[in-house]
């Protein structure tokens, strides 16, 4: 019996298989690779989208803000880097208890002269300014920023050295894990998710919050969780706009903290569509407080402005823009908050207090007068 012959190999349609392979496997590498592109281009999309709403405050009839402008200048008085940082919490508290807006610093020292180039800095975060401006404004953002999320966006640097020293704010949006709200401030975790399925936000509770559009991570955002899901670990949430909580609810929600080169900026630069309709400065050479009538200071954004250890009229001597004699043509309002004053000079922490407070009796939302 004859062994059976080989069978031969028809090397013809191997080939033609291979190159087949081949073109699939090109094919479909092609297709992965455009699907990634168009994924990293919806990403950047709608971190883009968030990051133009959270800049453009959320517009509601109801909604009445208050900004204060305060000078960087007011820590270099003070003694020690403990007391720097404390002078900064109180400015903070202050503040969070009269549920401003909006905190501007800005610096009251005129332009930079080349000696005085060693005492600025740029930030990657704030710009570059002062070293005292600079300093009050981070502390400013540390304890505006729920506890939850500081580890996120503060890391290790010498002027939070003594941020621990510091009262909190305890303010609404701080919430804790066992607390329960419609919204929540979260960051965009890099933790892995199917393909355009959204983003995983981590909002200070034992599992993160699947949202529904799909952002870079790192990126603070306010999330709304509706009530009553079945599966807590499985929570799902929508990323509103960072002032919705205030709008829908009325509940204070923080402030935001913005850097200054001068006086002019801070009356010019407003955020705001319309502009700031209540301007109004502080100083001893004002108008006394009493008599201005309850409920006559109407507003829809208000901004309150401070001077520093020389007050008010020195910042705006060496703003090289403003070319006024009379500080008071400036503002809608120049108030003296507290007048026959026992001593001889009220520190600016202590003017922000006694202003608020007394400017509560005073002013009065225009949408309030409107309903």
């Amino acid at each position: 019996m004859s062994a059976a012959k080989p069978e031969v190999k028809n090397w013809k349609e191997h080939n033609r298989k291979r190159k087949e392979f081949r073109k699939q496997w090109k094919e479909e590498k092609l297709a992965k690779k455009m699907k990634k592109a168009e994924l990293e281009k919806e990403l950047k999309n709608e971190t883009q989208e968030y990051t133009e709403e959270s800049n453009t405050k959320y517009e509601r009839r109801d909604i009445c803000t208050i900004s204060i402008a305060v000078p960087g200048s007011i820590l270099d008085n003070a003694q020690s880097p403990e007391l720097r940082t404390y002078l900064a919490g109180q400015i903070a508290r202050a503040a969070c208890i009269y549920k401003v807006d909006e905190i501007i610093v800005f610096d009251d020292k005129g332009e930079i002269t080349e000696d005085e180039k060693r005492k600025v800095k740029k930030d990657d975060m704030l710009g570059e300014a002062r070293l005292g401006c600079l300093q009050l404004a981070r502390i400013l953002q540390y304890l505006e920023c729920p506890q939850y999320l500081r580890k996120h966006f503060f890391p290790i640097h010498k002027d939070l050295q003594y941020a621990g020293v510091l009262n909190p704010l305890d303010a609404p949006h701080h919430l804790r894990q066992e607390d329960e709200f419609l919204y929540r401030e979260g960051i965009v975790t890099n933790k892995p998710i199917k393909a355009g399925r959204g983003s995983q936000v981590n909002v200070g509770l034992l599992n993160e919050i699947h949202v529904d559009k799909v952002l870079m991570a790192g990126l603070r955002v306010t999330v709304k969780i509706p009530p009553d899901q079945p599966n807590r670990k499985k929570m799902k949430g929508i990323i509103v706009p960072p002032n919705m909580p205030r709008a829908e609810t009325g509940i204070y929600w923080g402030y935001n903290v913005k850097l200054a080169k001068n006086l002019t900026e801070v009356l010019t630069n407003c955020q705001y569509k319309e502009g700031y309709d209540l301007m109004i400065g502080t100083s001893d050479k004002g108008t006394s407080i009493d008599e201005i009538k309850a409920k006559s200071l109407e507003y829809h954004h208000c901004l309150i402005v401070f001077g520093g250890l020389a007050g008010l009229e020195a910042a705006i001597d060496v703003d090289p823009h403003l070319n006024v004699d009379d500080s008071s043509l400036i503002f809608d309002k120049y108030i003296n908050t507290c007048p026959q004053q026992g001593s001889r000079t009220i520190r600016t922490e202590e003017a922000i207090l006694l202003t608020l407070a007394e400017l509560r009796t005073k002013l009065v939302a225009k949408e309030i007068l409107e309903k």
